[in-house]
């Protein structure tokens, strides 16, 4: 099947979800549209993006719609979204989901413990490096990106509060994305094109980031890695 778009039930189904996150709505009444209108076109894109970045580590992954509680205080059993993932090195790579308001897609480096993170702010540090980013990340926003991802409040320890890329050196994660909200091009096989350019525009990001190492050492993410 070619990918055609998402239907208006799809986001309407997160909203659907959202209102009534219990075991008797998704099998009653939830479940058959999830498979039809948010699956099966889930899974066609997927297929179409591993297609064209089939140059890249892999291909595009699509998770399930259980979520997992065990660690979590909310016990609501279904994601509120529907994500799919290519990561081109361990916590490095391309994000897109659908929920409520739409499909989200970004670039993303999403690091499993302090010492990436740290080797993230020596490299903003650097002159170079760091001017680097803060010229990506602006390049970025005015194309209608969010940068955002997990950050501190206050600012790192031993960092001036004058720091010229103090809002860089606050991350510990970094995505940076942009959305397409419901409406007619949700519905098309343009969604497509807007995923594989939003796509293309982070690569410099993570270009970036692998250049200087900051990922974790490879490991085996399974098919249903967390988001």
């Amino acid at each position: 099947m070619t990918f055609g778009g998402f239907p208006a039930s799809a986001p309407r189904l997160y909203a659907d979800l959202s209102a009534d996150n219990t075991k008797e709505a998704w099998r009653s009444r939830l479940r058959e549209v999830y498979e039809r209108d948010v699956r099966a076109p889930m899974l066609e894109l997927a297929a179409e993006l591993s297609a064209h970045f089939a140059g890249d580590a892999g291909g595009v992954r699509v998770l399930g719609p259980v979520r997992d509680t065990r660690m979590s205080r909310d016990k609501s059993p279904y994601k509120t979204y529907q994500g799919a993932y290519l990561d081109l090195l361990p916590a490095l790579g391309f994000w897109v989901h659908l929920d409520r308001d739409g499909l989200y897609a970004s670039g993303r480096w999403y690091p499993h413990g302090s010492a990436e993170v740290a080797r993230y702010r020596a490299a903003v540090e650097e002159e170079d490096g760091g001017a680097e980013l803060a010229a990506i990340v602006a390049g970025l926003t005015e194309r209608g990106f969010a940068v955002g991802g997990n950050r501190l409040v206050s600012r790192p320890r031993g960092v001036a509060a004058g720091h010229p890329r103090l809002d860089l050196l606050r991350h510990r994660t970094v995505d940076a994305g942009r959305r397409l909200g419901p409406g007619p091009a949700l519905a098309s096989a343009g969604a497509a094109a807007f995923v594989r350019e939003t796509w293309e525009l982070t690569r410099p990001l993570l270009e970036w980031a692998a250049a200087r190492g900051l990922t974790p050492e490879p490991y085996d993410r399974g098919a249903d890695a967390p988001p």
